[in-house]
């Protein structure tokens, strides 16, 4: 459904710290970086769109990513601590959204609840 997706944010240092950490064991990378901004997503595919201005960047976006099994969500959230993020769910088996739904959730340097999720 969706092509990419843009976030405001106010450091781009921080912001590209915590997102090359978590996104990482994902599969993903830094494949674009300015002064203004940077893009992520499988190489050459930046689909997460970073940037940095003057205004106010807005909180409580949640942002969900598909991870290709249990221990990538592990290592998502593991990165994601070691990065200096804020935890916000450790990885484990979310039945009461389905049977299958493991997840992880992270608070990035602007306050977005971040989660990697795998279904099977």
């Amino acid at each position: 459904m969706f092509d990419h997706i843009g976030l405001r944010i106010t450091d781009l240092d921080a912001s590209v710290r915590f997102y090359t950490a978590v996104l990482a064991p994902l599969g993903y990378t830094l494949c674009s970086r300015d002064d203004h901004g940077a893009g992520f997503g499988p190489a050459g595919q930046p689909a997460l769109w970073l940037h940095a201005g003057k205004y106010p960047a807005p909180r409580g976006v949640h942002l969900a990513f598909r991870a290709p099994d249990r221990s990538s969500v592990e290592a998502f959230h593991t990165a994601g601590l070691a990065s200096g993020a804020a935890d916000n769910g450790p990885a484990g088996l979310r039945a009461d959204y389905s049977p299958t739904y493991f997840a992880a959730f992270l608070i990035d340097p602007d306050g977005n609840n971040v989660e990697a999720v795998c279904l099977t």
